[in-house]
C-alpha cells in the first residue's frame, strides 16, 4: 500500500514532455539573449573607443601640422547689419592665433544661424594669410506685428524675429491674433494681382481671425478697405477695376466696404457739405 502511494506521488511529480521542451526553450532563449546583448555592448564600446582614438589622432595631426603655419591671422565678417559683431565673435569662439585647421566650419555655421537676425551663413577658410571668411545674410522685415499693444518684427516667411527692432523707414503694420502667420498667404495673393498696387497697403487688421481690413497710403488718414472672409481676391480685383474706371481712391472717402457681393458701400470723409451723409452705395 505504501509503495503504491509512493509511485503515485512520483507519477504526479513527473514533468510532461511538453513542459520540458518549454523550459529548455526558455533556457536557450535566455542564453542567446545574454550572448547577443553582451556582443552588442562589446561592439558599441569598441566602436566608441575606436572613434575616440580616431579623434585624438586627428587632433594630434592637426596640432602638429597647424602649430606653425596655419594659425588664424584674422576673421572677416561681411553682410552684417543688425547683428552685433560681439555676438558673432562669441558664437564663433575663435581668436587670433588659434589653429585654423581645427575650425569646425559646420558647427560654426549652425551656431551663427541660431542668432535671431541671421538667415544664412557661408564660411570659407583661406591660407597665407590664414583667414576665416564669414558671409552673412540677414533676415528682412516684412512687417511689424502688433499683438496686445506689443510689436514684433516678422520675416518674409511670417516668423517672429526674436530681437529688438527699431525701424528706420516706414514698415507695414499687421494687427491681430495669428495675423503674422496668415498675412503671408494673403499678401502673396494680393501681390500676384498687381505688385505695385499692393505696395499701397500700409496696415492690415485681421478681424476676428476671419477676414482682413487694409489701410491704403497712410495709416492715420488713408482709406480702409473692408474685405470679405471668402473670395477676397475677387473683391480686391473689383477695387482695382473701380480705381481704373472711376478713380474711387481719389475721392474723399474713409471706408470702402467690399464685403457684400454685388455692391460697394463707401463712407465719405466728414466735411461741412457732407457731415450728415455717412454712407453711399455705388
Amino acid at each position: 500500500m505504501s509503495k503504491k502511494t509512493d509511485n503515485e506521488k512520483n507519477k504526479n511529480r513527473t514533468i510532461s514532455p511538453v513542459n520540458d521542451c518549454m523550459q529548455r526553450a526558455r533556457a536557450v532563449f535566455f542564453v542567446l539573449f545574454v550572448t547577443f546583448f553582451g556582443a552588442f555592448l562589446i561592439v558599441v564600446l569598441k566602436n566608441d573607443l575606436v572613434n575616440k582614438k580616431i579623434d585624438e589622432t586627428k587632433n594630434l595631426v592637426l596640432d602638429y601640422i597647424g602649430k606653425d603655419n596655419f594659425l588664424l591671422d584674422d576673421i572677416i565678417v561681411t553682410g552684417r547689419n543688425r547683428t552685433e559683431i560681439e555676438d558673432i565673435l562669441k558664437t564663433i569662439d575663435m581668436k587670433q592665433g588659434d589653429n585654423l585647421l581645427k575650425a569646425n566650419v559646420v558647427k560654426i555655421k549652425q551656431n551663427l544661424e541660431n542668432l535671431p537676425w541671421i538667415r544664412d551663413v557661408e564660411i570659407t577658410r583661406s591660407f597665407f594669410p590664414n583667414v576665416l571668411k564669414i558671409e552673412i545674410k540677414e533676415k528682412n522685415v516684412l512687417a511689424l506685428w502688433q499683438l496686445n499693444e506689443r510689436f514684433y518684427p516678422i520675416d518674409m516667411n511670417g516668423y517672429v524675429i526674436e530681437a529688438d527692432y527699431i525701424p528706420n523707414d516706414e514698415v507695414l503694420l499687421v494687427v491681430g491674433p495669428k495675423a503674422g502667420e496668415k498675412f503671408i498667404d494673403f499678401i502673396a495673393e494680393i501681390k500676384e494681382i498687381d505688385p505695385e498696387f499692393a505696395k499701397r497697403i500700409k496696415a492690415a487688421n485681421y478681424i476676428s481671425q476671419r477676414r482682413w481690413n487694409v489701410i491704403l497710403d497712410d495709416i492715420k488718414n488713408g482709406i480702409t478697405i473692408k474685405l470679405p472672409e471668402n473670395n477676397y481676391v475677387n473683391a480686391w480685383k473689383k477695387l482695382l477695376k473701380l480705381e481704373k474706371t472711376k478713380g474711387i481712391l481719389k475721392r474723399k472717402l474713409t471706408i470702402i466696404d467690399l464685403r457684400s457681393e454685388g455692391k460697394v458701400v463707401v463712407k465719405l470723409k466728414k466735411t461741412k457739405l457732407n457731415k450728415n451723409k455717412k454712407e453711399k452705395k455705388l
